[in-house]
């Protein structure tokens, strides 16, 4: 129900979808596409980049100032062969048909065995219907000057490639060399048994699973979604954002390695990071419900506004971040709106509201487009506000709407792909616990606070008054023969047992046996089928934040606000609710990805250990997709080269288009030379330099031929 409101919402903005550019109305059956299809992130990431690379490059291809990303070029180590294109229809016409007749093809193969095929191919050709053109013409031969077979040239270029760019495609992407650690967790029965390794995921086991897109999987115990895709083609991430880690018969490629997360200790209670972090889910657990009477400011006057200068690093500093008994963060909110000058007015809602509302919107679920496709919803919606002026960084002239949506859906599709790669890379090598699977694992071993106090055990849980304590003698779950004396027990969410019909009940806070803690999600779904560090909302959401405050050239949403409505007693999916109604409010891109961040806790999927290193790492791709993709727009690639990141840190890429290699120095701004290196450009015509000798300040990056200058750009050095 709440997505068909979400798509309704933004979409009412923009009238009709044929007042739409051709891209944005393909954009629009891409996520129809992956709402009928299985929730697979990655694969819907790497879907969203293919399909935006074809719309831009058919884009591109008539455009004297844009260089193409993949027609024509070598993208690792592929090549899509082009010799050039002429036709007689007019450039408009001619982009509109090579975008049709691509994402039309790429569609149709991609999607060929969704469970919902059927309805994917019968929309896809309603519009082809729609716009005129004949699904049935098949050609590739662009030289015959039909901007048609230029697509479907495009396409077929694009499925080869993707055939062999490390997803295993061919084999329904299917994993190669990993192997969980554990036995299932059965969730039919309490606790948690069987777990050996408790820093390891752990696979559930589930009577008729059932996917966020409302797909069941057969066999109910859904294997690791995609713990190898660290080792598939990336769109700007490089060698020198790479770790590998070799284990027995497999390498493990990791970019922006976070490091290792917290592994559990012996003993110490909240003093290990590992205890208190998952403690804390099943602490904001208890906020799961407007019953406390709890009420907050929910307005961007108190929520947002906070800075990465404030991310926690040791335990302490997560302790002071992530407020365990009341929720929430340190963030400062915002008196006075950014755009309009306005003052933002108060919004007090119930927190049970609140913390569930944003729970299940950020969810992505039932009928889901992924977190990816969700942030492709959100550009969709920032691009058809009527206070947007579609000017690139926020400069410049206004685009024609089918330029704003190749260029951002280009950029965005690249960076939520290398975030995938990134974020998954990550969790297939770390394999890090689920809260789960670590809080019923700690739960049956007893309690790790105090070792004269009974049912100690250095793996039990810490002991928290008022959030998870002991049961004891006259406690209410003792029992009728005291059999859980001595168990441990939770004050949080009471889960699905206490719902029968979601229509009418809701399960509400109390306290439960530890053993029979869920996530606030579905009983047939309860987590995702993968590890949970890092966070893959967490970084695509502060990937995306970042594309879009650099794409918008404003932090700020449209009007210095963006909204989503919630409806009273009809948005919530797996039991009543919310009581009220009430609006999700976001000032910025990167208020919306922090709160993004936050209701993952609140849903029990995360802890924080898994956020922050997911936004660290989704900042820092999103300024390095967004500074690659730029460049492609303006030619420089093709006529002048470009530097980036700039400013530079320790390393920068050189672009350019050069058939031969050159001497690349450095000056300072006396014009003494401070640095020198013999290029070696591969073949995607670019090369890296270390440059972590360098001060800060300005300089200036030359290539030179002997005494001549070829070409020269200004670089700034943090």
């Amino acid at each position: 129900m709440f997505r068909k409101l979400l798509l309704i919402a933004f979409l009412s903005l923009s009238g009709s979808i044929f007042c739409q550019s051709v891209a944005r109305q393909w954009n629009e059956e891409m996520l129809n596409a992956i709402r009928n299809d299985y929730a697979r992130p990655t694969i819907h990431a790497r879907n969203l980049f293919h399909s935006s690379v074809i719309m831009y490059d058919m884009w591109a291809a008539f455009n004297k100032q844009a260089d193409t990303y993949f027609l024509g070029k070598t993208v690792d180590g592929f090549t899509c062969e082009f010799d050039g294109f002429e036709t007689d229809e007019s450039s408009l016409e001619a982009q509109r048909k090579a975008i049709s007749y691509g994402v039309y093809r790429f569609i149709q193969h991609r999607f060929a065995n969704s469970p919902e095929t059927t309805e994917i191919m019968a929309s896809i050709d309603t519009l082809m219907d729609d716009l005129g053109f004949d699904k049935n013409y098949t050609d590739t031969n662009y030289h015959n000057g039909n901007p048609a077979a230029l697509g479907n040239y495009m396409a077929q270029k694009i499925i080869e490639f993707g055939l062999q760019d490390g997803a295993n495609e061919a084999n329904n992407y299917a994993n190669q060399f990993y192997e969980p650690l554990n036995e299932p967790l059965n969730m039919d029965i309490s606790g948690n048994p069987d777990l050996e390794f408790p820093n390891n995921w752990q696979p559930l086991k589930i009577e008729a699973y059932v996917d966020q897109s409302g797909h069941t999987i057969p066999g109910g115990q859904p294997p690791f979604l995609s713990p190898e895709w660290g080792r598939v083609a990336t769109f700007s991430l490089s060698e020198e954002d790479k770790t590998i880690y070799s284990v027995p018969g497999y390498d493990f490629w990791v970019y922006h390695d976070p490091g290792p997360p917290c592994y559990i200790q012996e003993g110490l209670g909240e003093e290990d990071a590992y205890k208190w972090n998952f403690s804390l889910v099943a602490a904001w657990g208890a906020h799961l419900s407007p019953a406390d009477s709890v009420k907050l400011d929910i307005s961007p006057r108190s929520n947002g506004n906070l800075s990465m200068d404030l991310y926690p690093e040791a335990l302490q500093e997560y302790k002071d971040f992530y407020d365990l008994e009341e929720g929430g963060d340190p963030s400062l909110g915002r008196e006075i709106n950014g755009v309009t000058g306005e003052t933002y007015q108060p919004q007090i809602v119930y927190r049970g509201d609140y913390t569930r509302a944003l729970a299940e919107f950020w969810a992505d679920g039932p009928h889901s487009e992924t977190p990816p496709g969700h942030w492709f919803v959100l550009l969709n919606y920032v691009s058809d506000h009527p206070s947007t002026i579609k000017k690139f960084k926020g400069s410049g002239p206004i685009l024609s709407d089918l330029e704003w949506d190749v260029k951002s859906y280009f950029i965005l599709g690249g960076t939520m792909h290398d975030v995938a790669v990134s974020a998954w890379g990550i969790k297939g090598y770390y394999d890090f616990i689920r809260p789960v699977s670590s809080l019923r694992y700690m739960g049956e071993k007893g309690q790790s606070s105090d070792p004269n106090q009974p049912s100690y055990d250095p793996h039990g849980l810490p002991i928290i008054p008022g959030r998870i304590e002991l049961i004891k003698e006259g406690d209410s779950l003792a029992g009728n023969f005291n059999e859980n004396l001595g168990k441990m027990k939770l004050y949080t969410w009471r889960g699905p047992e206490y719902i029968v019909n979601p229509n009418i009940d809701e399960a509400g806070v109390g306290w439960i046996l530890s053993s029979e803690w869920w996530p606030y999600q579905r009983p047939s779904f309860v987590t995702p089928p993968f590890a949970g560090y890092v966070s893959g909302h967490s970084t695509f959401s502060r990937a995306a934040a970042e594309v879009m405050t650099m794409l918008t050239g404003s932090e700020y949403f449209p009007g210095g606000m963006g909204i989503f409505d919630i409806e009273k007693n009809e948005f919530l999916v797996f039991e009543e609710g919310p009581s009220q109604n009430f609006q999700l409010q976001w000032a910025t891109y990167r208020d919306a990805s922090d709160q993004c961040s936050l209701s993952r806790i609140w849903g029990g999927i995360h802890p924080p250990v898994d956020d922050i290193a997911g936004r660290r790492i989704g900042y820092e791709i999103g300024v390095e997709a967004f500074s690659f993709a730029e460049k492609y727009f303006t030619g420089e690639i093709a006529e002048n080269g470009v530097v980036f990141p700039n400013p530079a840190d320790e390393m920068i890429t050189v672009l350019y288009r050069s058939g031969r290699n050159y001497v690349a120095v450095i000056f300072d701004v006396l014009g003494r030379k401070v640095l020198s290196s013999a290029t070696n450009f591969n073949t995607n015509n670019e090369f890296q330099m270390d440059v972590s000798s360098l001060r800060p300040g300005l300089y200036f990056f030359s290539l030179r031929d002997g005494d001549k200058k070829v070409w020269t750009q200004k670089l700034l050095k943090n």
